[in-house]
């Protein structure tokens, strides 16, 4: 039986993103997003944000600048640098005096600890490497700083020569730093290597902390490890994001230290935020959400397995290692030909609807079988699962009826166009519209939906955010079946229908008829489903 760690009397959270999380390929953030960032974290009530490098480059610089606006009152910001030039002094040195001058209460620089780094890197000796540890926390000490210093390549550099490596360590904790943090820069560690090198380290009598990267696909545990080894402060980045592979990954560091570790670090109603800050800065990154992310993902409680489904209604936690609700993510049941009535059940509950009749509920369970055969696909189609149970519950809403649709492309001029004519009966009024549009999807969207405007304006507002085509069975080559997904957004809430058909003009009028019926009924004029009405 193992024993969990007991929590430091101070411990800290100390969240990259901002610095080591922006070096990702393909990732910038601009001030404005970085203040946007700082404000989820402090929300959060992450212990410290690292906020840039000031003096190194001018957004970082201008970035504490503006951030002296922000009120935080959760976080203390960091400003990030670099130990002094070699044969140089920190009161001199222009970019020691950026740090000071950025106006944190908090600095955090980075030192060298690899020996060979110290001599190739830098090209000066081990002794001054020492010298400009001490010099430059000394000196920032003096100014009133708090002082944090990273070990770069600490891990590396003990294997290499682990005199050195430690030296640098008592260094910076006998000039003042308050936190020494052991840095795995290359990503290279394993958690069972851990325990040795951080025991070793905290001979010195240092407070320490880790930063890891996940080059090995181990940030996350290398970082526990390195808790459970007496460290007692982490720095990580959310979603993981940082150069390479990534850093640790603190919207799994934070629920295993707190839900694990039993270790209230965040007071559990912030905790219940963080599946909704891990999604919001990924947002103001630009970045993909990851469905299969530990703990904030949306795969992260979903189920597909009949097995799964028919244990979940028991004890939803017979198959879920936490209550999702811990972390602000919801358990979902996925619909599939894999599911089972069990699934069926458990996800019509989830949308309202009562399928305790085992008689019904098999009839659906087959009728989602007999389509998913057909080339649907319910697991990633919420608003057509809910169309097709409504259907089979005789629920299904016709806000409005077609009569009929065509289109067809044309070059004219040496100009491709496309164009559609939908004619629809709504609210008792018949129209007839023709739309152009880029592509022949397009123009179907244009004129169904000025079709409809008519007697429903608000899908005007209605938004095609996604649109993907899958061939189902490649060997067929062009007339293959097809099977289109379409998202579509309004005021803030995205739903997903789908549509299958071996001519790709037939499965997307599926899926965009679909997704402008649920719209209408859902977001719109909800009085128009049947149980309303009732």
């Amino acid at each position: 039986m193992t024993t969990t760690p007991t929590v430091p009397e101070e411990f800290h959270i100390f969240d990259t993103s901002l610095r080591d999380g922006a070096q990702q390929e393909g990732l910038r953030l601009s001030v404005a997003d970085k203040l946007r960032i700082a404000g989820y974290l402090d929300e959060l009530g992450v212990t410290f944000i690292e906020g840039g490098w000031p003096g190194a480059n001018p957004a970082d610089t201008q970035f504490f600048v503006e951030a002296k606006e922000l009120e935080l009152r959760n976080s203390k910001l960091v400003a990030f640098g670099a130990t002094r030039k070699a044969g140089a002094t920190a009161a001199t040195d222009p970019l020691t005096k950026a740090l000071v001058d950025a106006g944190t209460d908090y600095i955090c620089i980075v030192a060298k600890s690899h020996d060979e780094h110290v001599t190739r890197a830098l090209r000066t000796t081990l002794d001054e490497n020492l010298e400009m540890v001490t010099d430059t926390v000394t000196y920032l000490r003096e100014q009133g700083k708090h002082v944090f210093v990273d070990c770069e390549h600490f891990f590396d550099g003990y294997r290499a020569n682990p005199e050195y490596a430690l030296s640098v360590v008592r260094a910076a904790s006998e000039a003042g730093a308050e936190v020494v943090i052991l840095c795995d820069t290359n990503g290279g560690m394993l958690p069972s290597w851990m325990g040795d090198v951080v025991s070793a380290a905290a001979q010195t009598g240092a407070n320490l902390g880790i930063h890891c990267h996940n080059d090995t696909g181990c940030a996350v545990a290398n970082t526990l490890a390195a808790v459970e080894a007496g460290v007692m402060h982490v720095q990580g980045t959310f979603n993981g994001y940082g150069e390479r592979t990534g850093n640790a990954d603190l919207s799994a560091v934070i629920p295993n230290l707190q839900i694990k570790f039993g270790w209230e670090l965040l007071p559990p109603a912030n905790l219940a935020e963080i599946t909704r800050v891990s999604h919001a800065i990924a947002l103001v990154a630009n970045q993909p959400l990851l469905g299969r992310q530990p703990y904030v993902g949306a795969s992260s409680f979903a189920h597909k397995a009949g097995l799964h489904a028919s244990a979940i209604k028991v004890d939803a936690n017979l198959y879920q290692h936490i209550d999702p609700t811990l972390v602000g993510n919801d358990m979902r049941m996925l619909i599939s030909d894999m599911a089972g009535r069990a699934n069926i059940q458990i996800k019509g509950d989830q949308l309202g609807f009562d399928l305790s009749d085992r008689e019904l509920a098999a009839r659906v369970t087959e009728r989602v079988k007999a389509k998913e055969a057909e080339g649907y696909s319910y697991e990633s189609s919420d608003a057509s699962f809910e169309m097709l149970l409504r259907d089979e519950l005789g629920l299904l809403p016709q806000p409005f009826q077609v009569t009929s649709w065509r289109v067809f492309t044309e070059e004219r001029h040496g100009e491709t166009i496309s164009e559609a004519t939908v004619k629809i009966t709504a609210k008792g009024k018949q129209e007839m519209v023709v739309g152009e549009g880029n592509g022949p999807v397009n123009a179907l969207d244009h004129a169904l939906r000025k079709a409809i405007a008519a007697a429903y304006p608000a899908v005007e507002s209605f938004e095609l955010t996604d649109y993907s085509v899958r061939l189902l069975d490649e060997g067929h080559g062009t007339d293959a079946t097809v099977r289109v997904l379409i998202n579509t957004s309004y005021e803030g809430s995205t739903w997903t229908t789908v549509g299958v058909g071996t001519n790709v003009i037939e499965a997307s009028w599926e899926a965009l008829f679909d997704a402008l019926v649920y719209g209408i009924f859902t977001h719109v004029e909800p009085e128009l489903r049947p149980e309303t009405a009732a």
